[in-house]
């Protein structure tokens, strides 16, 4: 009779039995006996074992020899690559007697459903079946603990960590008692000084942890436990599902910088938008003189900056020149490497790319002294540079792309065009350059809005004053553009809006049955943006409209007349004008360019408006070429647009990338900088001392209201005066600021989109505050102090 309808096998037969009868853990357990490791014996009761299984589990404990056992679970799902479901089901040991074997068996079976439902929810799993249970024998334990191959707490893969206790293993892994800790180098285990265990036991852990993760293919969790005779037994080894994926193999030793939270972004990138991004980040990066290979890790876009950080004269302006996009955590990281002296300068090693060329160069000081001198003229120029690319983007092929290659006919409108024709667009479009007249004015205005804080000796509040109520900026515009639509509903159509999920609206307005109110004239403007919007991969609100209605019913709770978007607007305004007239008075450079900042700084959010029509009609260039490779039109973009040109993957690999994006979508930390060994920078940083929560002044103003923990736009119910808690923004998440009191991140930069909107509404902001969605709850009555940078619980 095989595995598959056995209801009881020994465990070494559980390598080769399907997952769903025996369990991750038992399988696990089954493939290290194969592999020859002393793995206490026992049994596997599978989940085929029903009620009249009770003789043969009996029988199966009187053939291990009866006496004392451990019972523990072995669901289908755990201890697998993407969640070890620890803790979610019951261990129960030194159980003894056949019939308290069998009330033990059935113990597991039942234990923790709820908390195992809870946890398989949050991994993005699915409901369960029945679990099957594992009878070992109890191992007579000197000293048991447990044994990670990476380090947990830094992501190193070049170090191990030991975790170890006198007497059983619970100890340990339940966190009951104290316990001796131990870090084990790549090469052998630092002196044990004192606790539980010698050298000589540290480097048997050791070879055993090199041992099962080249077996399994990855770092491991492993329990194990040295008996009285000094026998080392491996209770259970599970792969390690919380560490950062490793960036690409290298010889030397080096750091990446994480790019995506630039653009407010930290979730995973598609493939697709991947293949996009890192040539467009690359282009930005140019005329500041970095020349950064981007590199894709864990579907984010990370920028490898190893040679600028040892080149002599580029680490000495690379913490300043993260300022402004990147913020103070990159910034700290990057700090805190140049005093690493595995990063020491090295003289000659860097690729001496030098700075921008002198054409650049000279191109940038005309353009940014040409808007400053002329801000209304270079906002023209700019507002009409945003008017070509809309044209240039509103067909089916970019301006200047010669009809002889068949994208259009002579009247100019589309035709039935080959997958070849459409990637040739698809090229055509992800080359094209922006216009300088785009590019100097919006630098013209961050400079004039960056300088000024030096100038003032560091009066950050009074600047952000200034910068507040900021005119010409196009998210402003869309974001004021959806309050009034949601004060013109009928009062009919209110309730409407108000009495279903966005979801729910968005297909019915999709499907047509929703009465018409305006969206559509707003989605016609503003329907090629998006949350994580940079992503060709990600649907614009046109395609899924329901976080526009998620914003719509926020507003459409708006009562007090003091909380209305466009006064607090307006106020925000007033006073940045008061304050900047204090400013000329006291100081003509700084008044200077803060003025010009009024003028210059809100269209630091044109290029990427404008570019988004680009990558709008890319997109859309992309799903009809899935329509014709993919039976679901969405999968292309789980490839690249290389891949289109040549041997494009199958539906095999496509699921697997696709699984992979949704895992990584499930990950709430994210390095701001990553070793190639797989450190999180931050990790090593020296604890920080002070307030519980402290971040970065960011907006000012002070406020006490409810937190909202906020993850995703596309559903957010943020009541009016609530404060909007959340890892990261970008523009698509804007439209919620209107009904916030303050705004708390992760992540980002002062200068960076978030930040700025919320200057310009007037709130408070306070960003990079480490495990702000974690330390804070929904509900809980919270103070933010955008002066002070804090935000203080209770």
């Amino acid at each position: 009779m095989g595995s598959a309808t056995m209801p009881v096998i020994g465990l070494a037969e559980c390598s080769a039995a399907p997952r769903h009868l025996v369990g991750g853990k038992a399988a696990a357990l089954g493939a290290l006996i194969l592999r020859g490791e002393q793995v206490p014996p026992g049994f596997c009761v599978t989940t085929a074992a029903g009620d009249l299984s009770r003789a043969q589990i009996a029988e199966a404990y009187e053939g291990l020899g009866g006496g004392r056992v451990a019972v523990r679970s072995s669901a289908p799902e755990e201890d697998g690559a993407d969640a070890s479901y620890a803790g979610q089901y019951d261990t129960i040991l030194d159980v003894e007697g056949a019939d308290a074997v069998l009330a033990a068996v059935e113990t597991c079976r039942r234990s923790a459903p709820a908390r195992a439902a809870a946890y398989r929810e949050a991994r993005g799993g699915g409901r369960t079946g029945p679990i099957a249970v594992i009878v070992q024998r109890m191992v007579d334990v000197d000293v048991a603990g447990v044994l990670f191959t990476a380090n947990p707490l830094t992501g190193c893969r070049t170090e191990m960590t030991v975790d170890a206790a006198p007497g059983a293993g619970p100890a340990v892994v339940d966190g009951a008692g104290p316990v001796d800790h131990y870090v084990i180098g790549a090469r052998s285990p630092e002196p044990a000084e004192g606790g539980c265990l010698a050298n000589e036991a540290l480097s048997r852990l050791r070879d055993l942890g090199e041992r099962l993760q080249a077996h399994f293919g990855g770092p491991q969790d492993i329990e194990w436990a040295f008996d009285k005779a000094g026998e080392l037994w491996v209770v259970q080894s599970r792969a390690i599902t919380t560490l950062f994926p490793l960036p690409p193999a290298t010889e030397d030793l080096r750091v990446y910088l994480e790019f995506g939270h630039v653009q407010g972004m930290l979730q995973p990138v598609t493939p697709m938008g991947m293949s996009t991004l890192k040539a467009l980040v690359t282009a930005m990066l140019r005329p500041l003189g970095l020349h950064v290979t981007i590199t894709d890790i864990g579907g984010r876009l990370y920028g490898d900056m190893t040679d600028l950080v040892r080149d002599p004269k580029a680490r000495k302006r690379l913490v300043r020149l993260l300022a402004v996009d990147f913020g103070p955590r990159a910034q700290d990281a990057i700090r805190h490497l140049l005093d690493d002296p595995r990063f020491a300068p090295v003289p000659g090693r860097a690729k001496r790319r030098g700075g921008p060329s002198l054409g650049t160069a000279a191109g940038a000081v005309v353009g940014i002294a040409r808007a400053l001198a002329r801000p209304a003229a270079a906002r023209r120029r700019a507002m009409a540079a945003v008017e070509r690319l809309r044209q240039a983007s509103s067909g089916n092929e970019p301006v200047g792309l010669p009809s002889s290659d068949g994208a259009r006919d002579q009247a100019g409108t589309e035709r039935d065009l080959t997958v070849a024709e459409r990637l040739r667009i698809v090229r055509a479009w992800d080359d094209a350059e922006s216009p300088g007249d785009l590019v100097w004015p919006i630098a013209a205005g961050m400079l004039a809005a960056t300088v000024p804080e030096y100038l003032l000796k560091g009066r950050k509040d009074e600047v952000f004053t200034v910068l507040a109520g900021m005119p010409h900026n196009v998210t402003i515009e869309m974001d004021l553009a959806l309050w009034r639509l949601a004060r013109q509903v009928p009062g009919e159509q209110r309730d409407l809006l108000l009495g279903a999920s966005p979801a729910e609206l968005a297909g019915r307005w999709t499907a047509g049955t929703l009465p018409e109110f305006g969206l559509g004239a707003f989605l016609s403007e503003y329907g090629h943006r998006g949350a994580a919007e940079v992503d060709l991969g990600v649907p614009r609100w046109a395609e899924d409209p329901a976080p526009v209605f998620a914003a719509l019913q926020n507003y459409l709770r708006v009562e007090d007349p003091e909380q209305a978007p466009d006064r607090r607007f307006a106020s925000a305004a007033e006073s940045a004008e008061a304050a900047l007239r204090d400013v000329r008075r006291r100081h003509r450079a700084a008044g200077f360019l803060l003025g010009r900042a009024r003028e210059l700084a809100g269209l630091r959010e044109a290029g990427k408006f404008a570019g988004l029509y680009r990558l709008q009609q890319m997109r859309r260039q992309l799903l009809l070429i899935g329509a014709e490779l993919f039976e679901d039109p969405a999968d292309v973009m789980f490839v690249t647009i290389d891949e289109l040109g040549g041997a494009v993957p199958d539906k095999t690999e496509i699921e697997a990338r696709k699984a992979l994006y949704r895992r990584e979508t499930r990950r709430r930390v994210v390095p701001v900088a990553l070793l190639s060994d797989g450190t999180d920078v931050e990790a090593t940083l020296p604890a920080a001392d002070g307030a519980d929560l402290r971040g970065v002044a960011a907006s000012a103003g002070r406020v006490t209201g409810k937190a909202r923990i906020v993850r995703d736009p596309a559903d957010a119910y943020v009541e009016p005066g609530e404060v909007l808690v959340t890892a990261t923004t970008d523009p698509g998440w804007t439209p919620l600021f209107l009904t916030a009191a303050a705004l708390v991140t992760e992540t980002g930069a002062v200068m960076a989109h978030g930040p700025t909107v919320a200057r310009e509404y007037g709130i408070p902001a306070v960003i990079c505050v480490p495990g702000a969605t974690e330390r804070i709850r929904t509900g809980e009555v919270v103070t933010v102090d955008g002066r002070a940078g804090t935000v203080t619980r209770g």
